[in-house]
């Protein structure tokens, strides 16, 4: 049972960089079988997908959040990481990673496991 431990604060300051950690455990979580995902939900809105990383460190971005995401993995300690650069309000939403075995499924919000989601604040 593969499980996620999201870690990051939840209020970042306008213009600053959102960084936010996943740590992952369990099952074959270091394997290439999954791709590991980050996504958001802003109020009032669905899921949008980030982008995702395969463990061997191959990177696949929104392209419409490409040109200020960042997403990097640390074998060594089983965790894979999500950074958001010059954000504004319109960034805050609850940010969750999450894994699935297909890319595809990933994109369209199908996922097998959760992290349990961080709420990030953007004051104005």
């Amino acid at each position: 049972q593969v499980q996620l431990q999201q870690s990051g604060p939840g209020l970042v300051k306008p213009s600053q960089t959102l960084s936010l950690t996943c740590t992952v455990s369990g099952g074959s979580a270091t394997t290439n079988y999954y791709y590991w995902s980050w996504l958001r939900q802003r109020p009032g809105e669905g899921l949008e997908w980030m982008g995702a990383i395969t463990w061997s460190g191959t990177i696949y971005y929104n392209p419409s959040l490409e040109s200020r995401t960042s997403i990097s993995r640390d074998t060594s300690k089983n965790q894979f990481t999500l950074q958001l650069s010059s954000v504004t309000p319109e960034d805050a939403a609850v940010y969750f990673c999450a894994s699935s075995t297909d890319l595809d499924r990933a994109v369209r919000g199908k996922y097998d496991y959760w992290g349990q989601g961080t709420q990030v604040t953007v004051p104005s």
